[in-house]
């Protein structure tokens, strides 16, 4: 936060505006700051008061205006020490320019980040501004939650398929002789699918850190998506599925799509393993052209199934961490990719109720050519 200011008279947004480096100049009202913004002047008075920090405190603007800082902001720290007197921003060292971001509470224990700037004419000289920024911490109680349940979930999924293998190779390692070999190859059938399970979490894992993180790498190339649906088709008949549930329309002429392939067969992939669990009934897969964003041209999927659908209060859900849309296994955390890897394409995805009463999601890849090609 730039904090260069001069003595000013009056109050309101003018004092504030300049007390923060002259944002007014910029076109920046503080009121739109998405932070709680306070100023004090050198007299430990405030000055500026933004809308946002009216709505974190609750305390009314005009109430703020013109009141000490302490009163104005009775922080407490989490031993409930009065935050203004411990810190002493007026009369403390004359060397310290600043308080790092920390937890502080406000009348009633409710927590909120607060940091602050000490505005000096000089290095040493006295304090002539203060500013102080506020944010609320519902967005870190979020993450934090969000972290705590993605470390429960891992460690539940883990648990049982390696409490699965370690259990069958150490009674086949002590009793080899004993067993038969359609009894061993039952077993280290158990053993190899649970290995793949776990393997499976692991590059979910991978792929919510790159998507979090926004380095989800795209290696895009042509890809014919009619062909990819097919092979995807194969695998579940192959693997006991009646090939008259699957219905394919591929509704011609399709754009050029360069996308990362592999990237495209785990969205699909997944769309598909949903349809074919949760659902019932035919599961249809349209493909045809439909305008992406900013008037692109773009590829559109859609795949539906005749099952009993997502209730309406959970739609909102389907894309976030955790959610399961039955109680038939999965980590939850597949749509969450599905949406990340879509998103990363520069695309768009939705959920909503097919015409057979299934659900229905819908995915929209703009054409993503390269420039030397457009």
């Amino acid at each position: 936060m730039v904090v260069a200011a001069r003595r000013t008279s009056g109050q309101g947004h003018s004092s504030l505006w300049r007390a923060t480096g002259g944002i007014e100049g910029a076109g920046i009202d503080p009121d739109d700051l998405p932070d709680g913004l306070v100023v004090a002047d050198e007299t430990g008075r405030v000055i500026g008061f933004n809308a946002a920090a009216a709505r974190i405190t609750a305390v009314p603007k005009t109430t703020a205006l013109g009141a000490p800082l302490e009163t104005a902001l009775p922080l407490e720290d989490l031993k409930g020490r009065r935050w203004w007197t411990l810190t002493d921003p007026y009369g403390g060292l004359a060397t310290r320019r600043s308080q790092p971001e920390r937890n502080l509470l406000l009348p009633g224990g409710r927590e909120v980040l607060v940091s602050a700037s000490y505005v000096r004419e000089y290095p040493t000289g006295p304090v002539r501004r203060v500013v102080v920024s506020i944010r609320g911490t519902e967005a870190r109680r979020r993450t934090e939650r969000s972290h705590a349940e993605l470390i429960a979930t891992v460690a539940h999924e883990l648990r049982s398929p390696l409490t699965s293998v370690k259990g069958f190779t150490a009674t086949l390692l002590a009793k080899w002789e004993r067993f038969t070999d359609d009894q061993k190859r039952l077993m280290l059938e158990t053993v190899d699918a649970d290995a793949n399970r776990v393997t499976r979490l692991i590059a979910e894992l991978l792929d919510i850190s790159r998507i979090d993180s926004g380095r989800l790498e795209l290696r895009r190339q042509p890809v014919d998506i009619g062909a990819a649906v097919g092979r995807h088709i194969q695998a579940h008949t192959a693997s006991g599925q009646e090939p008259d549930r699957f219905l394919v329309r591929i509704r011609q002429p399709l754009p050029d799509l360069w996308a990362d392939p592999d990237k495209i067969d785990q969205v699909l992939g997944n769309l598909l393993e949903n349809a074919v669990r949760h659902g019932e009934g035919t599961v249809t897969i349209e493909v045809s052209t439909a305008p992406a964003k900013n008037d692109e041209k773009g590829t559109a999927v859609t795949v539906s199934d005749e099952g009993p659908g997502i209730p309406e209060e959970s739609m909102g859900r389907v894309f976030t961490r955790f959610w399961r849309g039955s109680k038939r296994g999965g980590t939850g955390l597949g749509l969450y990719i599905v949406k990340g890897i879509v998103e990363a394409h520069g695309g768009s995805i939705t959920v909503g109720r097919g015409p057979g009463g299934g659900a229905e999601f819908r995915f929209i890849l703009p054409v993503g050519a390269p420039a030397y090609l457009a």
